[in-house]
């Protein structure tokens, strides 16, 4: 059986922060995307304004010390998963993510059973819903990268029909298939997420879902 990236113990620390009714899971063909849409190369439609970046890395550059991360309400991944693209059915060369910090109450979430699952559309980078750290030599963790994620039931309820995106950056959709080993929505109900790599250079693009550049050698389980 796989494992919740998200069980229990993150679920209560969102009780403490907000409420959210269930939902059903929705289809790879209701909302008329692939299962793993990814990972593609990151294509360019436009750049986004040096002053909207500004704005954000003013805004999120004190979570480069972890300490004010979990004192504003960021939880670590209870399973202390360092997410690679091996994980998530991904090739190898892909690189990874890293250890997720998030946000319950932006997440919205809900529960675990059959998958973990929530309410949340939050798409505000200023205030982002998951901080990602690469796991230094030392034991420390370095910040790599912001993330956003919306569950695609509510998003669709709200009657949008495509992907959030951001400065025509489309949110990758992720559901998990399960004729494969891989969980590639890491134990969470179908969901749009988009990294941002805003304190680490990804070759394949600021909002590719992995870097090539990061890795889990450190990680200690």
């Amino acid at each position: 059986m796989r494992r919740s990236m998200y069980p229990a113990v993150l679920l209560s620390a969102a009780a403490c922060l907000t409420a959210a009714p269930l939902f059903s899971p929705v289809s790879a063909q209701a909302t008329g995307q692939q299962p793993h849409a990814m990972p593609v190369a990151n294509v360019v439609p436009a750049s986004v304004p040096e002053k909207e970046l500004s704005a954000i890395r003013a805004a999120t550059s004190k979570y480069q010390d972890i300490a004010v991360a979990l004192k504003e309400g960021y939880v670590r991944d209870p399973n202390n998963m360092c997410v690679t693209s091996p994980m998530e059915g991904a090739p190898r060369q892909l690189g990874a993510m890293g250890v997720h910090y998030v946000r319950p109450d932006l997440l919205g979430l809900a529960g675990e059973t059959p998958r973990v699952h929530g309410t949340g559309m939050h798409t505000d980078f200023l205030t982002p819903a998951v901080l990602i750290y690469e796991p230094q030599k030392n034991g420390s963790q370095k910040l790599v990268a912001i993330e956003n994620l919306v569950w695609a039931q509510p998003w669709r309820d709200a009657g949008n029909k495509e992907a959030p995106s951001f400065h025509g950056y489309d949110y990758y959709y992720m559901q998990d298939n399960p004729l494969t080993p891989a969980d590639e929505a890491h134990g969470f109900e179908p969901h749009y997420e988009l990294h941002f790599w805003l304190y680490r250079n990804n070759p394949a693009g600021m909002f590719s879902p992995f870097n090539s550049t990061v890795n889990c050698e450190y990680h200690v389980q």
